[in-house]
């Protein structure tokens, strides 16, 4: 009786972590796939409404732009609120952007209904990140995240190319409908799949003194990370905003740029497993190297290339372009006392998504100028400039391992 009594003891506390796992997972999936849906839908409103390269660049800007200023707020609202009802709110308020969307006329209605969803979905990253670090205190973060981060392309790889065949076969509107539908039964689920999860604060603070202990604040480190993780989402999301554009070019048409996208994220999810698998061999920082370097060389391999071979080309730009960001999202608890991650991740976050909103209307800029090819090849340098950038993190991964392969 008496050694049952602990391994009972742990039982409530092991489902609770799958709980929240699972759950902060399913958000991913949805989020994530609400966000690249909107790579199929840009060439749909371009088509309608005239606009150029740069003002669909504008209208990424103001969904990104969103969903950057929102960031923080939602970190601190979770610590006052919870993260639960954060999450829930976000959530319904990005299935009310859709539907807004969706019931305008116009192109100025449209916009409204990007900036809401993108206010939404800003707090889906941070609140996630760290109701997930909160409940797997330690070491054990780094392949919670990774499992996290993963789930996200499942999301990319289902909701774009179901809204490209739903928008193909009926008026594209319908199909946000459908999207905001989806949005809202996810908000009532949340409350529901989390009501036993604390507040992050509170987890945080509870945390094992061990676990506190085992990661000092690295604010230079954390500043550096910051910034590969700037440039790497510049890459991903002009790469991202623009690809549709070239793929017409090419001759494809809307369900050929769904299925386009599909296997793009599909090499992005099989991305986040071979960098897992890098990261032990090779180390982390030798990594980051390998994926930014194939991914400029990549993106510039795409141009001279038909549709189909194109087509073939895409799982393995999808590898390197998103299998970077597992890394990078892992390693922030590394570099972050337990007690500020909740902000940090915010903080990461917003720079993250401001960079997303900042690339697309400067590269959109460059293609009304110079064309498309010139475009692609512009944010293939923005990847090489992350090889400098993560090279002088070198001595912070280095201190704690992270950058070392791991010994055979």
């Amino acid at each position: 009786m008496a050694t049952a009594a602990p391994s009972q003891a742990l039982e409530p506390t092991i489902s609770s972590r799958r709980r929240t796992l699972s759950a902060c997972c399913g958000a991913h999936v949805l989020h994530d796939g609400l966000t690249d849906l909107l790579n199929v839908l840009y060439p749909i409103l371009q088509a309608q409404f005239g606009l150029s390269y740069a003002a669909i660049g504008s209208l990424k800007l103001l969904y990104s732009g969103a969903m950057a200023s929102g960031q923080m707020p939602s970190a601190l609202l979770a610590e006052r609120i919870g993260g639960v009802r954060t999450l829930a709110i976000g959530t319904a308020a990005a299935a009310c952007g859709y539907l807004i969307a969706g019931l305008s006329g116009g192109l100025a209605g449209v916009a409204i209904g990007l900036v809401l969803a993108g206010l939404g979905g800003s707090t889906q990253h941070p609140v996630s990140s760290s109701l997930i670090s909160a409940a797997y205190a330690g070491s054990g973060s780094r392949m919670a995240l990774g499992t996290y981060n993963f789930s996200g392309d499942i999301g990319k790889v289902v909701l774009p190319a179901a809204f490209a065949f739903v928008a193909a076969a009926l008026p594209w509107r319908e199909g946000l409908f459908a999207v905001a539908a989806l949005g809202f039964a996810s908000a009532l689920l949340i409350p529901i799949t989390l009501a036993h999860v604390p507040r992050p604060a509170a987890a945080e603070s509870e945390a094992p003194a061990t676990a506190a202990a085992e990661t000092a604040d690295r604010p230079g480190a954390f500043r550096l990370l910051l910034a590969v993780h700037v440039a790497d989402s510049v890459t991903r999301s002009g790469f991202l905003v623009f690809l549709p554009f070239l793929l017409r070019e090419k001759g494809a048409d809307l369900p050929t740029i769904g299925l386009a996208l599909s296997l793009l994220f599909a090499g992005g999810a099989f991305g986040k497993l071979v960098c897992g698998w890098l990261g032990t061999r090779l180390g982390v920082l030798r990594t980051v190297l390998l994926t930014e370097l194939v991914t400029a060389v990549l993106i510039a391999a795409l141009l001279p290339l038909s549709l189909l071979p194109a087509l073939v080309v895409l799982p393995l730009v999808g590898v390197a372009l998103n299998g970077t960001s597992s890394v990078l999202y892992g390693t922030v608890p590394e570099f972050v006392a337990p007690a500020r991650r909740t902000r940090a991740f915010g903080l990461f976050y917003t720079g993250g998504s401001v960079a997303g909103a900042v690339g697309p209307p400067l590269f959109g800029l460059c293609g009304d100028l110079a064309g498309l090819p010139a475009t692609m090849l512009l944010i293939a340098a923005v990847a090489l400039a992350t090889l400098p950038l993560s090279w002088a993190l070198r001595p912070a991964f280095n201190a704690n391992g992270a950058g070392l392969p791991s010994s055979p």
